[in-house]
């Protein structure tokens, strides 16, 4: 027993030593040439998203999470943008502070504190700077906050408006003076009807000042603005901040009034307080973190795909997260298997409750899974490839693979299965969880058919490789299948229920296809053909249904050539790079982590696009992809039914080391050391859960 107790405090003493040496360079990221090409960062808060441009003060839109105007005939439904009440406009001495006039412009997003910065310099006149922050304590609002230093006598100006994007039909924007606890506020307000008139939204915004005086403001009937002026001298600094709510009627069944009592809220408490609590929300979230020493440009990559996952949905939400997240419209913002499959695993592993709540999504969505297995002739739940917030079948009609890309009902049941393995929360695995297996099952085996053999097949679907349709025993699918019938059967014995014998035999019996050299294949009648990602090679990776190496290492070097290198996601060489990495191969390891991610990184932030050939980013989906290489390759991290547990695993060469810290219910640190000078892999282990928490040193 000493020995392993010398063991774990060495590296108890190593872990806490290494958590606290970190500068705030690897918390920021940063872009200082305004010429360069550009693609922005959203900041959200699981609610709301905010896209701050490249311009000063410029904001794209603002994304609202699961709130959708209605679908028409040849129409989906789509998520919705909301009212932007952050249009702010400055001039200093008449003079608008656009691009023709600024100079040594900087821009950071800082991801410790969740802060979008802005800084530049108006000649002879003033230092600038500004910060967008979506805000964490109030979900449903953001804050601009802006420093101008006068660099001579100066008369600044300042305009704050609202911006309706063409998401809207009726709209409307109006001024409005209130009393509140004996404070005069000032409010500008704007309603909107969806165009489909099935969503009303509206927004309020109000000057703030950080010095605990009210900024006066007057309203400009003609452009619809408040305004106000103040006059600075050589020297002197002035602050001030533009606070702003954006509410619908899905969240709120007076969405106007709410909007209104938010920005009165926000008054109240003034910048500081607002701030001091945003970051303390951050500041929990940030407990959960993953630390690598030796490459600080992989830290940065890393802790931001981190962050943007962090931001894109939050605990008791009883939301998800689409593909795009909240930085745009893309996918109308719909939830895919993108959510289950990519997203929710580093979530699971880093804040269970978040990942509660896209469970949680799909809990609260049963009622049309069942009505859509009953409208397609199989029993249980049957989840729609797109869902919506009304949970029903949202794929456009012109998207064929959508509505056969079955295996979206596994990834589910798989999610489900594996948030008891990470909580041990048996009430509600008796409660919700195995209900759920239990219809997941059922769909299974009234989706699969008896061969004469005795085996089970699965036909007509569409898998992970789209490019694959209407095919017969799909190697993804089946092995997705198999698996949530075995979970449905422990998820039973644990609960004392009696299950059916179908359940096994149909899991057990369900074909993998296979070629003759022994590559499995994707499908019966695969023949080699390009795909989009990896397919096969999922049934290793994230399924372990294929655990021999030297089988996994068939089917990756079979199908590595085969993706599509233009239109491919980002996700396939993740997998990979978690397999090579378990199999002990750092060099192929590095080699595919730097392929998920490099063809897909666009500057000036490394925000995401979906494909090399694309710039749609952000692509929250591929975020997921790359933490799973580095969560579950490279730190070896595996979810069982006993918990989390750390496979043997190497990592990149030049990485000293990998921490991954607040892992699961109990807060517990990972760590992975790097090859020592004997080329062998160093000490690496689980610690115990922190004393302390480490971003207080």
């Amino acid at each position: 027993m000493r020995p392993y107790l010398i063991g774990l405090t060495v590296t108890l003493l190593f872990s806490f030593s290494f958590l606290k040496a970190e500068n705030d360079s690897l918390w920021q990221l940063t872009a200082t040439d305004f010429h360069a090409p550009y693609a922005p960062a959203p900041m959200a808060n699981g609610c709301i998203g905010i896209l701050p441009g490249k311009t000063p003060f410029h904001i794209e839109h603002v994304m609202l999470n699961h709130v959708f105007d209605a679908a028409t005939p040849g129409v989906v439904s789509k998520a919705m943008r909301g009212i932007n009440p952050f249009r702010l406009t400055i001039k200093i001495d008449g003079e608008t502070t656009d691009t023709t006039r600024i100079k040594e412009w900087r821009q950071t997003v800082d991801m410790r504190h969740a802060a979008h910065r802005t800084e530049f310099l108006i000649p002879r006149k003033a230092k600038v700077s500004s910060e967008v922050r979506a805000l964490r304590n109030l979900p449903y609002s953001g804050m601009v906050t802006v420093k101008v230093e006068a660099l001579e006598n100066i008369r600044l100006e300042v305009r704050g408006g609202m911006e309706t994007p063409d998401d809207y039909g009726e709209s409307a924007i109006h001024y409005r003076e209130l009393d509140a606890d004996g404070n005069r506020l000032y409010l500008l307000e704007a309603k909107a009807v969806s165009a489909h008139k099935l969503r009303h939204t509206a927004s309020a915004s109000t000057f703030l000042s950080d010095n605990g005086k009210n900024i006066k403001p007057t309203f400009d009937k003609n452009t619809q603005e408040l305004c106000f002026t103040t006059v600075l001298k050589k020297g002197e600094t002035y602050d001030f901040s533009l606070a702003g709510s954006v509410c619908s009627s899905r969240d709120f069944s007076d969405p106007y009034n709410e909007a209104e009592r938010q920005a009165v809220y926000m008054a109240h408490e003034g910048p500081k307080r607002l701030i001091k609590a945003h970051e303390r929300l951050w500041k929990e979230l940030w407990q959960s973190d993953i630390r690598i020493e030796g490459d600080n440009d992989a830290q940065r990559l890393v802790r931001s795909a981190l962050f943007n996952l962090y931001s894109s949905c939050r605990a008791g939400s009883r939301l998800s997260i689409p593909p795009m997240g909240l930085s745009s419209q893309g996918y109308n913002g719909h939830i895919f298997w993108d959510t289950e499959i990519w997203m929710y695993p580093p979530l699971l592993l880093m804040h269970p409750d978040i990942a509660r709540s896209m469970l949680d999504y799909r809990m609260d969505r049963l009622a049309p899974a069942r009505r859509k297995a009953m409208a397609y002739g199989y029993r249980g739940v049957m989840f729609p490839w797109e869902s919506d917030d009304s949970g029903e079948e949202s794929t456009p009609t012109f998207a064929l693979t959508g509505p056969f890309e079955h295996h979206i009902t596994a990834d589910v049941g798989i999610a489900c299965w594996n948030y008891y393995c990470v909580t041990h929360d048996k009430e509600w695995l008796r409660n919700e969880g195995f209900p759920l297996l239990k219809e997941i099952a059922e769909f299974w085996v009234s989706r699969s058919v008896r061969n004469p053999d005795g085996s089970y097949s699965i036909e007509g679907v569409t898998g992970a490789d789209e490019y694959a349709n209407g095919v017969t025993d799909n190697a993804f699918t089946n092995a997705a299948a198999s698996l949530t019938l075995e979970y449905a059967c422990r998820a039973g014995k644990i609960c004392g229920k009696k299950i059916p014998e179908e359940w096994n035999e149909t899991s057990r019996k369900l074909r993998i296809p296979q070629f003759g050299n022994g590559v499995t294949r994707e499908h019966t009648t695969y023949q080699g053909e390009t795909i989009k990602q990896a397919d096969v090679n999922l049934l290793a990776y994230p399924l372990g249904k294929i655990t021999d190496a030297e089988q996994q290492r068939k089917d990756l070097e079979y199908y590595e050539g085969r993706i599509d290198p233009y239109n491919g996601p980002m996700m396939s060489y993740a997998v990979f790079c978690v397999q090579y990495a378990r199999m002990g191969n750092p060099g192929k390891a590095y080699e595919m982590f730097r392929r998920c991610y490099m063809p897909h990184w666009r500057p000036p932030f490394g925000v995401f696009s979906e494909t090399p050939a694309s710039n749609n980013p952000y692509f929250m989906t591929g975020a997921g992809g790359l933490l799973q290489a580095v969560l579950n390759g490279f730190c070896g991290l595996q979810i069982t039914e006993e918990g989390i547990i750390q496979l043997p695993s190497v990592l990149p060469p030049h990485w000293k080391r990998l921490a991954v810290i607040g892992v699961g219910s109990n807060r517990e640190t990972f760590v992975r050391c790097g090859m020592t000078t004997s080329g062998k892999p160093a000490h690496s282990g689980q610690t115990s859960k922190p004393p302390h928490n480490p971003q207080t040193e």
